[in-house]
């Protein structure tokens, strides 16, 4: 992967781009790419590009230009169908000057304009504009691998649009001051992760996933710019999902997903693979070793908590295999002094802990000189792989039998109060309107939307009461009442929790603080489209998650790891409030800092720090108030980093010079 930035003048003056804002803008970014820069001048235009070099070692410079020179393009990510595209355009008389699948831009945009995204399979952001037609397209790709940001600023009398792999490139521009958005740190406080387009930042929106930005210029005249989108997740409608005999599936299932690992092993460099315990990474792990007919070094996380710890099962599928493995010791300690450098990857407050695990995991990659890993997100998404989903079976089980709503009458009795504080009175009703009707992430959602009733401020309260951030969601109401309730579910998935959490804070934004670029067989465009199609009774069996993968997984790994139960892969979320916590949490959470931020109430989190340690480890209540808390100190570490650098003692994040 790469990292892309640019500017647009939107007022139609043909304004100079500044070379000094361009090149803070990739500098802020250089870990994305720390091989080669990249960068193009045309009147009222600037890209900048940082190149992390994968495909192509010796010609891949960017931007890449069509044989006249008039398209051009910067691009982030992986083309892994490159050869055959390749190949046909050639076909159709297009010349090739690199051996990079950057290339792949120009000519398809010369064949197909906008609509070649429909010509491309794998992750992506990219940038590409048309000199002789004034237009630029900005795209991401169909799941939200590759990160994407832009903005619309005002500056001597006219507008700019500003894009970046990350947020750090626009604030490095100098024309955005960074302001902290309530109702995005609200949508944190409700999906554990920043799914968009909302960010935490005011004014800072993410390109959602399958979207463009097509921008029409005009001389003279404002530019048009226009978002829309060419992808969604999809589904069959309801009896028509595709049914089969299972071996038939399974015999399917293997040969998709062994293809997308073998477009993934693509590469003019080593490819590794993180693995844990499971079933996910390791079929995969297998699937590489088949078909490079050779073990691939695995990377593996040893978490200290025994509870938690799947090192051993994760050794027995590396032995079984032959592969080297390289195994990261995590602990509270290494959560604690990591987190820092995890917020400012992040761009975002992080709930989730062991999200600093997979940072230093991606950091021994890095430092044992890979660059690519293979990676087994995607699974749990398109196969109910969470635990919720089976306690919305059961509940929705009792409800059916009993022709009652006990589940929801309990639900909405669980979420109604907490430290004396109530969400106004139907509030979850709304909530499961717009999505269309309760599913199993509101279980989840809820444990730590509670703790929006117990941390926040007043003033915090006020928004979160105000604004809904499911609406922002832009989910395809309409659609879901015509599929199947489990595909509801994992639509949900596919739209919240894979580019709000698994690939911001647990898949790019790591990765690539690292200069690693992690690859996802489970997020091929072929894989999501098997799975989508066929019936859920093959996905999620009755309480058994990942029917076919597991069936399939028995040709490949141990039956007890194929069959073995889902485990969460997560780290112990009370780190920041152990006694050994470093100064810097204390500092955090002082009177002084609370108030100075003003998102949460000092006498709230004295109580939630003074009620959970006295819960068992199993209550719903303890897990709740450790996410909230979690989430109030990494928030507050956010603001310290890139909004106001005087709560603690850790360094704030310093955009690059303008020169």
């Amino acid at each position: 992967m790469c990292g892309i930035a640019g500017m647009i003048d939107l007022s139609g003056r043909r304004r100079q781009v500044s070379p000094g804002r361009l090149r803070a803008m990739a500098g802020a970014i250089i870990h994305r790419g720390p091989d080669e820069e990249g960068f193009l001048y045309e009147p009222g235009i600037g890209f900048a590009n940082r190149r992390l070099s994968i495909v192509g070692l010796a010609d891949g410079q960017q931007p890449v230009r069509s044989e006249d020179g008039r398209v051009q393009a910067v691009f982030n990510g992986e083309f892994f169908d490159y050869p055959e595209l390749k190949a046909e355009l050639q076909a159709r008389g297009h010349v090739f000057r690199t051996h990079c699948d950057t290339e792949l831009i120009p000519h398809l945009w010369e064949d197909h304009s906008d609509r070649l995204v429909d010509k491309l399979r794998g992750q992506f952001a990219f940038a590409v504009h048309d000199s002789r037609n004034d237009r630029v397209l900005i795209a991401r790709d169909r799941f939200g691998i590759c990160p994407l940001y832009w903005t619309i600023q005002e500056e001597d009398g006219g507008r700019w649009l500003l894009f970046g792999s990350e947020i750090k490139a626009i604030l490095a521009s100098g024309l955005v001051k960074a302001k902290p958005d309530l109702k995005g740190i609200s949508s944190f406080f409700t999906f554990f992760g920043v799914p968009g387009p909302r960010t935490c930042f005011e004014g800072i929106q993410a390109l959602r996933p399958g979207q463009v930005l097509d921008i029409h210029i005009t001389a003279g005249r404002e530019a048009l710019v226009e978002r829309r989108s060419y992808f969604d997740l999809d589904f069959p409608d309801r009896g028509d999902e595709v049914r089969a005999p299972l071996p038939e599936l399974v015999d399917r299932f293997e040969h998709v997903l062994l293809s997308a690992v073998k477009r993934r092993l693509r590469a003019d460099v080593p490819v590794v693979s993180y693995l844990s315990g499971g079933v996910d990474s390791g079929i995969v792990v297998a699937m590489a070793c088949k078909v490079l007919g050779r073990p691939i070094p695995s990377f593996t996380i040893r978490i200290t908590d025994p509870n938690l710890d799947e090192t051993e099962r994760a050794m027995e599928t590396a032995n079984m295999l032959g592969c080297k493995p390289f195994v990261v010791d995590f602990g509270p300690s290494e959560a604690l002094d990591t987190y820092p450098e995890l917020i400012e990857a992040a761009e975002s407050p992080v709930i989730d802990t062991s999200c600093a695990a997979l940072l230093m995991l991606s950091r021994a990659v890095h430092q044992q000189g890979y660059k690519v890993a293979l990676t087994g997100e995607g699974s749990d998404e398109w196969m109910a792989g969470y635990p919720w989903h089976k306690t919305f079976r059961v509940t929705s089980f009792i409800d059916r039998l009993t022709g009652l709503s006990f589940s929801t009458t309990i639900r909405d009795l669980f979420l109604g109060t907490s430290s004396g504080r109530q969400f106004p009175a139907g509030m979850a009703r709304r909530v499961r309107d717009s999505i269309g009707g309760y599913n199993g992430w509101l279980d989840i959602y809820g444990l730590v939307g509670m703790s929006k009733l117990r941390l926040f401020s007043d003033n915090m309260l006020e928004t979160a009461f105000a604004h809904n951030p499911f609406s922002d969601l832009e989910l395809p109401l309409e659609r879901f009442r015509k599929i199947h309730p489990l595909n509801r579910e994992l639509y949900m998935s596919g739209r919240c929790h894979l580019p709000g959490l698994l690939l911001n804070a647990k898949g790019d934004r790591i990765a690539m603080r690292n200069s690693v670029e992690a690859r996802y067989p489970f997020l091929d465009e072929s894989v999501y489209r098997f799975l989508a199609d066929i019936h859920p009774d093959y996905k999620f069996k009755g309480l058994r998650e990942k029917h076919i993968l597991r069936e399939m997984a028995e040709r490949w790994l141990p039956k007890n790891i194929a069959r073995r139960r889902k485990a969460m892969f997560r780290a112990p979320f009370d780190s920041f409030h152990l006694e050994s916590a470093p100064r810097y949490v204390s500092q955090l959470l002082s009177e002084e800092s609370l108030k100075r931020t003003g998102y949460f109430d000092p006498k709230g989190l004295a109580a939630a720090r003074a009620a959970y340690p006295t819960m068992r480890r199993n209550d719903p209540r303890r897990t709740s108030i450790e996410m909230g808390l979690a989430g109030l100190v990494s928030t507050q570490l956010w603001h310290h980093v890139y909004i106001d650098p005087v709560l603690c003692d850790v360094p704030g994040w310093t955009p690059p010079a303008i020169t």
